[in-house]
């Protein structure tokens, strides 16, 4: 008998409930008292009157998250480009698992631009480390984020991977609902970025078929993220010396709500998501290839992986980093002088925000050139330059 699982404890909320949970958040202090800077140049009372309107999900993306993120985009970015379009449906449900460069935008940037396209937006992994207060979980839920249990017993985690595989399943191919997922848990904050294949097989978990043919079923789209600059690299930096120094070292939830702050107010420059398109002729082709659960795993990830780096887009900071990390002139004459100096000015203002215990201004450079190394060194390798 198929075992039928209950998702309201981790599904994002539903139309219905939507106006009680906007009531209950515009009570919230905390959160009322960061409106201000979340829209700047809106009255306050304009914006919960606005709230207080609001009734359905997409009206919540329409009325008051896309001014949100396009507040963020004019004051933060040079622009912000979805690239790829043609390779997908607008009325199609996709399962985008991407790269993970910024806790919240990431996934807000890429429904905030297939609005715009008309395409269909999608739901969001989020783990429930995250979730520090009540109110996050709230705010989360109503914002089409479902949530990701990581840190129960091991006993339960196989039901509760079965659960969210389940449900990962039903919304794409019952609801047509597209989801959004980091091929990862947590950010790759060296950039260097690689899908687990634990998340391929929880997400094959609710299907019978093969593991290759199960994410079939799901019509995976690799996305690619590219920054060309990240406003919390020098975070990304202190964390790693801190893991060096200490490997016991635990963050502090309050670190994730700074990285989450940092990543939103920071300048990030040019950003560029690029949608490769369904996978499912390679899957059926890994399908026949090998009948090994473990070997379909890994040719899933690395096709996947491989569909990420092709499509990275290489600013001119990527070059630079890469051959001050080499000593190198490889791509020198790809830059110029002012765009050296450029990055070399900015790298020393993010070195220069750091003020950590025992400062490792040698290890800190080399790590935050690694960021903006490695998606150059991984698109190399990816096209059979390296």
């Amino acid at each position: 008998m198929e075992h039928i699982f209950d998702f309201d404890e981790i599904r994002p909320y539903r139309d219905n409930e939507v106006h009680d949970v906007l009531m209950r958040l515009v009570k919230e202090p905390a959160l009322m008292a960061n409106l201000p800077a979340v829209f700047p140049t809106i009255p306050i009372d304009e914006i919960i009157k606005k709230i207080e309107t609001i009734y359905t999900v997409q009206d919540l993306q329409v009325q008051i998250m896309s001014l949100f993120l396009k507040g963020v985009e004019e004051q933060t970015t040079l622009g912000i480009e979805l690239k790829g379009t043609e390779n997908i449906s607008k009325n199609k449900a996709y399962l985008y698992i991407s790269n993970h460069r910024d806790i919240i935008l990431d996934s807000a940037f890429l429904n905030h631009k297939l609005l715009s396209f008309g395409a269909l937006l999608t739901e969001i992994a989020i783990g429930d480390n995250l979730l520090i207060f009540p109110w996050i979980k709230d705010l989360v839920r109503v914002n089409r984020n479902f949530i990701v249990q990581r840190d129960a017993p091991i006993r339960q985690m196989l039901d509760i991977s079965k659960r969210l595989s389940a449900y990962m399943r039903h919304t794409l191919t019952e609801r047509n609902q597209s989801i959004w997922i980091a091929q990862r848990e947590g950010r790759a904050k060296d950039s260097d970025d690689r899908t687990q294949e634990a998340l391929l097989k929880m997400m094959s978990m609710s299907s019978k078929q093969s593991v290759a043919l199960s994410l079939k079923d799901l019509h995976i789209c690799p996305l690619s993220i590219s920054y060309e600059y990240d406003p919390c690299d020098y975070l990304k930096a202190i964390e790693f010396q801190q893991k060096r120094d200490n490997p016991e070292h635990k963050k502090d939830p309050k670190d994730d709500l700074l990285n989450m702050g940092t990543g939103i107010k920071g300048f990030k420059g040019r950003v560029v998501y690029y949608t490769n398109g369904a996978i499912n002729e390679e899957l059926e082709h890994i399908a026949q290839q090998t009948s090994s659960k473990n070997e379909q795993l890994e040719l899933c990830a690395q096709y996947i992986d491989k569909c990420i780096h092709l499509h990275y887009e290489i600013f001119s900071g990527n070059k630079v980093a890469y051959d001050l990390l080499l000593n190198t002139n490889k791509f020198a004459k790809e830059y110029d002088g002012k765009e050296k100096a450029t990055f070399e000015t900015y790298l020393q203002q993010q070195l220069d925000k750091i003020n950590i215990p025992q400062k490792d201004n040698t290890f800190l450079r080399t790590k935050i050139l690694e960021m903006y190394a490695n998606p150059l060194i991984n698109k190399l390798k990816a096209e059979n330059k390296l």
